[in-house]
């Protein structure tokens, strides 16, 4: 049986060399970013305008900014893990969202886009209270709308518990993102060795703003049933929104924006109540 004891520990060493690995590179592989600047004149975003901002801990971030007509609230946008606001994708979704009058205050994360530094958890979150404390400083807090999309989620969730803001919206978010990667590496043990952790279903239970969760069906990054669990944590008013023929990232495709739209009208109206669970399609 000296066989079975080499190969026992030639397939611990492995595994054990696989999860170095891992541990090492996770943060390269959590944030696949574009660090590069993005030209704002070539996004045929108009109204779009850069502006700098400076973080508690230094850093210089880079965000956009396309002003709301009278009476329409700002979207305080968070983005997802991958590229910057070159990604043809990322700018036609704010065109969509703003098309309307509707405000924007994107900003890039600090190693995203020409923003200076390395992405982490406590650095995305120093990273949001910058574009908070700049868009308080410009419109108000009133008028300010958390949204989150995918990895961006977790963000928007945690300055939303610390805060205040008119109302959060949420696109493809997670439980945590220990619990995505733990989907992607189940013979890891992911919430050991994982950094960055994200727990958005910790935070959610001190966010008291109104919430739409929207998430599409057919997500194969982040699991549909980790938004309608997020959701069943979060406290009221609340909407939940699927796609049934949703993916990941094109859900304005199937209608999300009039979704969006819709819930801001309600929440400026005052008459979101209670919990609401819709099809899109």
């Amino acid at each position: 049986m000296k066989w079975f004891g080499r190969l026992l520990l030639l397939v611990s060493a492995f595994y054990l060399a696989v999860l170095a690995v891992l541990f090492v590179k996770q943060r390269d592989l959590m944030y696949p970013r574009n660090p590069a600047r993005a030209d704002i004149a070539s996004a045929n975003l108009p109204a779009a305008e850069e502006v700098a901002l400076r973080t508690a801990d230094g850093e210089r971030l880079v965000a956009w900014v396309i002003p709301p007509r009278t009476g329409k609230p700002v979207l305080l946008f968070f983005h997802g893990n991958a590229g910057n606001f070159g990604r043809a994708i990322r700018q036609a979704r704010f065109r969509a969202l703003t098309e309307d009058g509707t405000g924007l205050f994107a900003v890039n994360y600090r190693g995203y886009g020409g923003s200076t530094g390395s992405p982490t958890e406590e650095g995305l979150h120093l990273d949001a209270r910058a574009a908070y404390g700049a868009a308080v400083e410009r419109f108000g807090a009133g008028r300010l709308v958390g949204y989150g999309e995918s990895l961006g989620s977790g963000v928007a969730l945690k300055l939303a518990a610390e805060a205040p803001l008119s109302a959060v919206i949420l696109e493809a978010p997670y439980l945590s993102t220990a619990a995505v990667a733990q989907g992607i590496y189940p013979y890891v043990p992911v919430s050991l060795v994982m950094l960055d952790q994200f727990r958005s279903d910790a935070v959610i239970g001190q966010v008291r703003a109104p919430l739409l969760v929207l998430h599409g069906e057919r997500d194969g990054v982040i699991p549909f049933v980790q938004g309608q669990a997020l959701y069943a944590l979060a406290n009221e008013p609340k909407r939940f929104v699927r796609f049934p023929e949703g993916h990941h990232e094109d859900l304005p495709a199937h209608g999300s924006v009039p979704q969006i739209r819709r819930f801001l009208a309600d929440v400026s109206a005052g008459t979101i109540k209670g919990a609401e669970s819709l099809s899109a399609e």
